[in-house]
């Protein structure tokens, strides 16, 4: 849907500058005084300028609030568990895979290989986290699980033939004592 968007919004655009280029085109042809042309030409530029930013701000916004981050950044401050990731092609290796609904987590991810992209998705397949994994490097994603199932981490950026088969599933599992066991 955004990339139509995208595509329909810069032939709109180009189509506008065209618009402004013929018509200056024209306008220069024609024997006149400076003055008055110059006048227009300012209004034009600054009509094409409030526009462009209108429209920039408006995709900027609307890309932008479907970025998976939400909270988590700030949900890092308490206490997490720190979880070591490390990427390889084509598995990725955890120092633990089973976790409780409410568990903070701070997955420390790292590559031994080539980069990676570290992607944390929910029993419904929404992406909820996710980090570059670089050699020699090591980025961090934190997540507060609030539903217990099966996610899966995959690898988000091409990194060979076998970039398609590079997951792995965690557990989520129901706080103790809760009626909530949605597997």
């Amino acid at each position: 849907m955004y990339q139509s968007i995208a595509w329909y919004a810069t032939l709109f655009l180009v189509f506008l500058l065209a618009l402004a280029f013929a018509f200056v085109y024209g306008e220069s042809r024609k024997l006149r005084e400076y003055g008055p042309i110059q006048e227009k030409g300012y209004k034009i530029r600054k009509f094409y300028f409030i526009g462009l930013v209108a429209v920039m701000g408006f995709a900027t916004a609307m890309s932008l609030s479907k970025l998976p981050y939400h909270n988590q950044h700030a949900i890092a401050k308490g206490k997490a568990t720190v979880v070591e990731v490390t990427g390889l092609q084509y598995a990725w290796e955890l120092s633990d895979e089973e976790f409780t609904v409410g568990d903070e987590v701070l997955f420390q991810v790292t590559s031994k290989d080539v980069t990676h992209g570290f992607g944390v998705y929910d029993p419904d397949l929404k992406l909820i986290a996710q980090t570059q994994a670089m050699p020699h490097y090591t980025n961090t994603a934190t997540i507060k699980f609030d539903k217990p199932g099966t996610y899966k981490i995959l690898c988000l950026e091409y990194c060979s033939v076998g970039h398609h088969v590079m997951m792995k599933e965690i557990t989520v599992k129901p706080k103790e004592g809760s009626d909530d066991h949605n597997e």
